[in-house]
């Protein structure tokens, strides 16, 4: 019995030393963006990663938003528009943006076929995480606030495809969401102090003509 317990309890440890992972995390400005020059624009990139394979073959994410709006409920993000790598191109599909921050989803991916059309080097695992798509964002003039972005799936029936090259023909897996580990961004706008002021001594101009 004991030596079945053992059996078992290797078995386990076996299953979890095989357990195939990945991550999508967002890159964007650090500091605080400053609205006060008119509707202000920046670049939010996604990159893949995973503890195994050889290459980032394609897949399908979305990106949703936790916005914090101190401009009074005028909106902050006003636009994003998505892109992916040329090396993704294959079978790109833009979802589109569905306003406050929330983007519906990319799919993208590549045709690899070994040793004919290899898998392409920007799409390699080797140098650390893989650009799969970029967002570029507007945001109000003078809007003030924070905006958590958060990857996500929910586009396809899997968010990321790993190939990995053993030699012959290749293998494919499919990470679904339970394999991922997704990554946010926050990002912190603000007008300059300038701005502030100026919005300042308009509030004190109007609340006197309502006197």
């Amino acid at each position: 019995m004991k030596n079945a317990v053992l059996l078992l309890a290797a078995a386990g440890f076996a299953s979890a030393a095989a357990a195939q992972t990945g991550s999508l995390a967002i890159v964007g400005p650090t500091g605080t963006i400053d609205t006060s020059g008119g509707a202000a624009t920046f670049t939010i990139s996604v990159y893949a990663d995973a503890d195994f394979g050889t290459a980032v073959a394609g897949g399908g994410f979305s990106l949703s938003a936790d916005v914090i709006d101190w401009s009074g409920g005028a909106g902050i993000v006003t636009d994003m528009v998505g892109s992916t790598p040329d090396w993704a191109a294959l079978g790109f599909q833009d979802n589109g943006y569905a306003g406050d921050g929330n983007y519906n989803g990319l799919i993208f991916g590549q045709l690899i076929f070994p040793p004919f059309i290899p898998a392409a080097p920007e799409s390699m695992l080797g140098s650390g995480p893989v650009l799969i798509g970029a967002f570029a964002v507007t945001v109000a003039a003078n809007s003030a606030g924070v905006v958590d972005w958060s990857t996500g799936g929910g586009v396809g029936p899997f968010v990321i495809e790993i190939f990995t090259d053993d030699g012959g023909s290749g293998t494919m897996t499919q990470l679904t969401e339970a394999d991922i580990d997704f990554g946010g961004l926050q990002v912190v706008l603000f007008p300059a102090p300038s701005a502030m002021a100026l919005l300042g001594l308009g509030g004190l101009v109007a609340g006197r003509r309502r006197r």
